[in-house]
């Protein structure tokens, strides 16, 4: 019989040991990234692009990836394992026959997930000899993630963030100014990609594919920086393969096993971080775990084009097989920004091109989802981030069918963040002033 209780916790000495890398287990090769038909050769610079550690692990094809012991002390540090909690008082007021779980990643330093793979990155930079970081944020959690990371390891920290979410969240850009990193809103005046577009419309609301551009560039400038990146690619998904690889070991407390996986997806981090180590067991157990990435309808890059495509606006990144809505694109600026996103990642686009992954994208006015987290709110007691409020939304719609249906399944979301420092959105969408 499944726990009573409302928490599942693990002990420290229980803190994964290694990551999953789902590599060797997919059911057909990765497709690998590309160079365009014209121009400089993208992929011979991808050492030039990527931490060198960072690098041979998104090249990797082996099984588990060791997790050094420095950096196990630094996730020690930030708080993990964290709980996986029973969402009985949802459950209450749903009446749904569902048992809910949901992951505590807002338990982080910072407020979300990306704290996972930023040590990481912070780490091995250091190791190589790097001074600086360079990189992009959408919804200001990753520059928040790699400013604190950077700060713990002793190294300087450049931020280009989407100027749309610059504008309003003033709290957390704060939050990265005191961890000592400089904030630049993109597009800026600091890059030759941001200055075209800053000098076209000073109030461009910027995007995370032309953010990515000015981290890129800013890190090729200078041979002591090094540039990190939030999502999508091989070994951020490997990162944050720490959280599901936990919340395994906690269903197995638990006496349980999610028929259903729910996270919400911009380029993968979180969704591959939660459910690639359960994938896997489909892959590799045969289990009947089936999965839904919670999108909106402002980026539903996973209802795009599987092909190949640029990660970033100025084409600077080799072409990578993904589901797209096209590199320069452009896209609504919505609440949940770290949802706004052209592309999706390779790993996670393969899957969903091979039928193992479902989608939803919910309208982009929010009212749905925001009201899906009060309720949330209401009956766990957490605020969750608006992009944390997608993968909510769907495990409360999900679970409404179970009780239309008188199925009982059980379903474990993500709560990738917090919401703390983004008030200012829930009040205008849910209309609070």
């Amino acid at each position: 019989m499944p726990t009573e209780n409302r928490q599942i916790r693990l002990e420290v000495d229980e803190l994964p040991k290694q990551w999953y890398n789902i590599i060797p287990d997919l059911p057909e090769p990765l497709p690998p990234p590309q160079d365009p038909e014209t121009g400089p050769s993208r992929v011979e610079q991808l050492p030039n692009l990527l931490i060198r550690t960072c690098l041979g692990q998104e090249m990797s094809t082996d099984r588990w990836i060791d997790i050094p012991d420095g950096l196990r002390e630094l996730y020690l540090q930030a708080g993990r394992p964290r709980p996986l909690f029973r969402a009985r008082g949802l459950e209450k007021a749903l009446g749904t026959p569902a048992r809910m779980y949901y992951k505590s990643e807002f338990y982080s330093p910072t407020g979300s997930h990306k704290v996972n793979t930023a040590l990481a990155q912070a780490y091995y930079a250091r190791e190589d000899g790097y001074e600086r970081l360079a990189t992009e944020t959408g919804a200001g959690q990753w520059g928040t993630a790699l400013s604190y990371a950077a700060s713990l390891v002793g190294l300087k920290c450049t931020v280009y963030w989407v100027r749309a979410v610059y504008r309003w969240k003033a709290s957390r850009l704060n939050f990265m100014k005191m961890f000592g990193a400089e904030v630049h809103a993109s597009p800026s005046d600091k890059t030759d990609c941001g200055r075209e577009l800053y000098d076209k419309d000073q109030n461009h609301p910027g995007s995370l594919g032309i953010a990515i551009s000015e981290g890129l560039e800013d890190a090729q400038r200078d041979p002591k920086a090094a540039y990190c990146l939030g999502s999508v690619l091989n070994h951020v998904l490997l990162h944050q393969t720490v959280i599901g690889l936990e919340t395994q070991k906690q269903f197995e407390k638990a006496d349980d096993y999610p028929d259903l996986v729910i996270s919400c997806l911009g380029g993968g981090s979180n969704f591959g971080g939660f459910a690639l180590p359960f994938v896997g067991d489909v892959l590799t157990k045969g289990k009947k775990t089936k999965f839904i990435a919670a999108q909106s309808d402002a980026a539903p890059n996973l209802q795009g084009e599987y092909r190949y495509d640029h990660a970033d606006h100025a084409e600077i990144t080799p072409l990578l097989k993904m589901y797209t809505l096209g590199h320069q694109t452009s896209l609504v600026p919505i609440k949940g920004d770290g949802l706004r996103y052209h592309g999706c990642s390779p790993i996670i686009s393969l899957l969903r091109h091979l039928g193992y992954i479902d989608t939803i994208a919910y309208p982009s006015d929010e009212k749905h989802v925001f009201q899906r987290a009060l309720m949330f709110l209401r009956t766990e007691g957490f605020l969750p981030a608006p992009e944390s409020a997608y993968s909510i939304a769907c495990a409360i719609d999900e679970a409404l069918k179970c009780k239309e249906e008188g199925v009982e399944k059980v379903i474990a979301f993500n709560v990738s963040g917090h919401g703390f420092m983004d008030m200012e959105g829930y009040t205008e969408v849910l209309g609070l002033e």
